[in-house]
């Protein structure tokens, strides 16, 4: 296996919309692979979420994953489609490892329901809330061309990373 170069801002396939996987293409060993190694990539990195956009594949897969309190389990999405969103907003410092050394406030869902393929094809239908929700629309987000910065409102809350953790952490924020 290996850890994946990812494509940063500025790169073109950020920018674009994915396309779907083919059915027939889950079970391969080389898609299966590609998820092994996206998994890797992630937590190397570290980050709890990670697109295949962002490791210049623009096709709709996204795997994520956050342990401890306020995580969320292993997940791997294919053709994600967030069918149900809910009315309550939260607002969350946002990082992507895309976008590097910079946080910025993102108000989003609280609570959001989604429809994907697992890894090995079976359709999966999540309710999330919390950080798990976040993680789910940042990484479709990706899948559309779409980053954090594209949905902050208040652009006066983008700051630098060392700056973030010298005037704004109050808390250990994970990158999305």
């Amino acid at each position: 296996m290996a850890v994946l170069p990812i494509a940063k801002l500025g790169n073109p396939i950020l920018r674009k919309i994915a396309a779907p996987v083919d059915v027939r293409e889950i079970r391969t060993k080389e898609f299966q692979q590609l998820i092994d190694e996206m998994f890797e990539t992630m937590l190397d990195e570290p980050g709890i979420g990670l697109a295949a956009p962002q490791v210049s594949r623009s096709i709709q897969l996204v795997v994520m994953g956050c342990e401890g309190e306020g995580g969320f389990p292993t997940t791997t999405l294919i053709n994600p489609k967030i069918v149900y969103y809910g009315p309550q907003q939260a607002e969350n410092w946002e990082g992507c490892l895309s976008v590097d050394g910079l946080r910025g406030k993102v108000t989003r869902p609280s609570v959001i329901r989604v429809q994907a393929l697992d890894r090995d094809g079976k359709p999966v239908d999540i309710e999330a809330d919390g950080l798990y929700a976040v993680c789910v629309q940042h990484e479709t987000d990706h899948l559309l061309g779409k980053l954090f910065v594209d949905r902050m409102t208040d652009l006066s809350t983008l700051t630098q990373l060392t700056e973030f953790d010298k005037y704004w952490r109050k808390e250990p924020t994970p990158v999305i």
